[in-house]
């Protein structure tokens, strides 16, 4: 497997020259790397004007690994061929190094990079990648790899403190200021070298200490009139360390890149609203950082939030009112740590008459609102603390715990509840303290404690009783000026204090159904499943000619062929699919077929489109321009692999695909539209698709049987197709 690292931006304040003064130092040995024995010059190149110098070393390590290893591969040493090229006319450094050797055995590349910074030329930014590939090593592959990946990340830590030993070693002889390079043709004459003189002797003078001026704190290293410090950490630039540690925390080298790569994937594949850097984290900390498995859950959950329009809930949706009576829970201030705080007394809410009163996904939905304004909260508190705050604190007051809190439908609201909050908010519960637990709670906490994460169950502070009053209780996590006042503290909490709810208010089964399912299907976006011989098909009937189909899908699993269809007559009602197997239990996924067995193509219907094969974790957007009125059939058929040929064998990857898909069974989310002739100023070409990988883990976006059948859709049409659903979902969402 290969391991790969790349660094956020590290920023020195000091000028690109004098940070190459500092770097080139290090050579022929640095003391501050004791594994850096020493180094060879084996080419060097100048060019006329000296603006370019190439510099070829070879690099001595003494690996720090164990002596039966080093006895084993018969070597003392290990060496490296580093390729140094500096473009003083452009300020760019770039370094370039590869082993030597064991290169057949292991493969290892590094690029780094020096650069001027785009918003304050006297900065110098610094980045860094590699890559680790080990095909072999005397049966010591694994052992091989841990101490590469301690050696390279010990050394990436020192990276900036040697260039800054060798800035203030630098400083000690008067050196402060390296002047540029300037054409030869223009050379400066002796009294513009005097000049500079004097001004590197007055810079020399207002330079702080290097300490200092790396500190977050610093000022720029120029006069009182240089540029202000740009501000880092906009979400369509490059992270830079200074950003991390601002906003996101401490984190380790490895973690860094974890959270570059994973940041880099989402731009450049998916098209919809990409997270923030810190909600992105907490993915990678819910799965230890593991890249592979931080991205399937996340793309699992922005597939969800997109479904689900969850980006708009606090926006578009307010509680119904029996829950802002009834619910006893909100946010009061915030904790010792500075996190948001919310109370919940649960002992005093009634769960069977709100589950009776508004159905579980009702609940559901406030629950989804309270985790979003729990983000935002957090962001708020970032920026007034001055220090990354990700997740929150909970207090929950059982008092008033019985028996009716484990009526069995509200215990099943509530699993489904936190399987939800689980999935979708990983890592923004930052401690719960459940305060006077009553005998009853062993009970409930056997019921709930396997649905929740182990990592979450650490957050978990138990008091019974008054405990909570004593040492190690609330006081060490809330200061005592924000207590509740029901628990015995000064501060008024102005959280409802829950009851019975009126069972006048209580509703049928048949109205909770109806409103459970508005609830789900409330996204302007519907759920499909698709099975091997038997696709889903929707029904759009085109009473104008020239009118535009439009539609917007998600692939979320397995491989799908979409057709377009189109019938002078009708197709008869909608069958659901009758196989036992396929069938579909959750309210939001429905498989539907209209052609007949006994409609025959060319004679009943006709495909106006050729196929279009789109691949699992494909986001697909296009429209189709009618020529007929009439019915037009859209189709999602499941995409079966090829037969094997003996000249013609199947890619690595298709097969592994095709094993991914369980039960021949594939699931797409989809919108469409039709659009008037009138309405319509976009592009009037047939199935204009656009792809883009969103779903899963797909990692090609589109395939040569895609590009052959679809070509790239117009700016004008996107820009079209977006007012058109956003005016659509407007609408929907105020009619609701």
């Amino acid at each position: 497997m290969v391991q790969k690292y790349q660094s956020p931006v590290r920023v020195y304040k000091h000028p690109f020259e004098l940070i190459m003064a500092a770097y080139e130092r290090r050579f022929p040995t640095c003391p501050l790397i004791p594994m850096f024995v020493d180094s060879d010059t084996v080419n060097e190149f100048k060019s006329e004007d000296g603006a370019i110098h190439v510099i070829e070393r070879r690099c001595k390590l003494d690996i720090d690994a164990p002596r039966l290893l080093k006895k084993i591969a018969g070597v003392d040493y290990v060496y490296f061929v580093q390729k140094n090229s500096l473009n003083s006319r452009e300020r760019t450094l770039h370094i370039e190094a590869h082993n030597e050797t064991f290169s057949n055995r292991v493969i290892i590349n590094e690029h780094c990079c020096y650069t001027v910074h785009p918003e304050n030329e006297d900065w110098t930014c610094f980045e860094q990648s590699a890559s680790l590939d080990i095909k072999s090593f005397f049966g010591f592959e694994s052992t091989v790899e841990k101490i590469a990946m301690k050696q390279y990340t010990s050394n990436i830590k020192k990276g900036k403190e040697i260039i800054e030993y060798y800035l203030r070693q630098l400083e000690e002889e008067g050196i402060t200021f390296v002047p540029r390079w300037t054409p030869p043709s223009i050379a400066p004459s002796s009294e513009t070298s005097s000049l500079c003189k004097k001004q590197a002797a007055s810079l020399a003078l207002v330079v702080p200490d290097a300490a200092q001026a790396e500190g977050p704190g610093s000022e720029a290293l120029s006069s009182p009139s240089a540029p202000p410090e740009p501000m880092a950490g906009t979400p369509d630039d490059k992270l830079d360390a200074d950003y991390i540690k601002r906003y996101l925390g401490d984190l380790t080298p490895l973690q860094e890149s974890c959270l570059i790569r994973l940041r880099q994937w989402l731009q450049e594949t998916h098209k919809g609203k990409i997270p923030k850097d810190e909600h992105i984290l907490r993915f990678l900390r819910a799965r230890d950082f593991n890249i592979d498995k931080a991205r399937e859950i996340m793309c699992q959950s922005l597939t969800w939030r997109k479904q689900h329009q969850v980006d708009y809930i606090l926006e578009t949706w307010s509680p119904p009112q029996v829950l802002q009576d009834y619910y006893a829970g909100g946010w009061h201030h915030h904790d010792k740590d500075g996190r948001p705080l919310y109370v919940l007394r649960l002992g005093q809410m009634d769960t069977k008459g709100l589950v009776r009163a508004l159905g579980e996904e009702a609940l559901l939905r406030y629950v989804l609102s309270i985790n979003e304004e729990g983000l935002r909260r957090c962001e708020e508190n970032t920026k007034v603390f001055g220090r990354p705050i990700s997740s929150w604190t909970c207090l929950v007051d059982l008092e008033g715990l019985n028996m009716r809190h484990l009526w069995r439908p509200g215990v099943k609201a509530l699993l489904r509840i936190i399987e939800v909050v689980e999935a979708n908010y990983p890592e923004t519960l930052g401690r719960l303290l459940i305060l006077r637990a009553p005998r009853v709670f062993p009970v409930l906490w056997t019921l709930v404690s396997p649905f929740i994460d182990d990592n979450t169950r650490r957050k978990f502070l138990i008091y019974a009783g008054n405990d909570y009053q004593g040492p190690g209780g609330l006081l060490d996590y809330i200061d005592k000026e924000i207590i509740p006042d029901f628990l015995s503290g000064e501060c008024m909490c102005e959280v409802p204090e829950g009851g019975l709810v009126p069972k006048s208010l209580y509703r049928t089964a048949e109205e909770l159904e109806n409103e459970d399912l508005r609830l789900w299907t409330e996204t302007i976006y519907q759920s499909a499943s698709v099975f091997k011989g038997a696709p889903h098909e929707i029904l759009i009937q085109i009473v104008d000619a020239s009118s535009v189909i439009t539609w917007d899908f998600d692939v979320c699993k397995g491989d799908i062929v979409f057709n377009i269809y189109h019938s002078k007559r009708s197709p008869q009602p909608p069958k659901k699919d009758s196989l036992g197997a396929h069938s579909i239990t959750s309210p939001g996924g429905n498989n539907v077929q209209l052609i007949d067995r006994v409609w025959q193509l060319g004679r009943d219907y006709s495909m106006v489109e050729s196929p279009l094969i789109c691949k699992e974790g494909e986001s697909v957007q296009g429209s189709h321009v009618t020529r007929w009125p009439g019915f037009y059939i859209l189709q999602w058929r499941f995409h079966s692999m090829p037969a094997c040929a003996a000249t013609n064998l199947p890619r690595v990857d298709d097969v592994l695909a095709s094993l991914q898909v369980s039960s021949h069974k594939c699931k797409v989310m989809y919108y469409t539209e039709v659009i008037g002739s009138e309405d319509f100023r976009g592009s009037m070409t047939s199935l204009e698709s656009s792809h883009s990988g969103f779903s899963q883990l797909s990692a090609a976006t589109t395939s040569s049987s895609q590009s052959q059948s679809s070509s790239m859709i117009s700016r004008e049409l996107n820009a079209s197709l977006r007012v058109q659903s956003t005016s659509l979902r407007r609408r929907l969402q105020g009619s609701s």
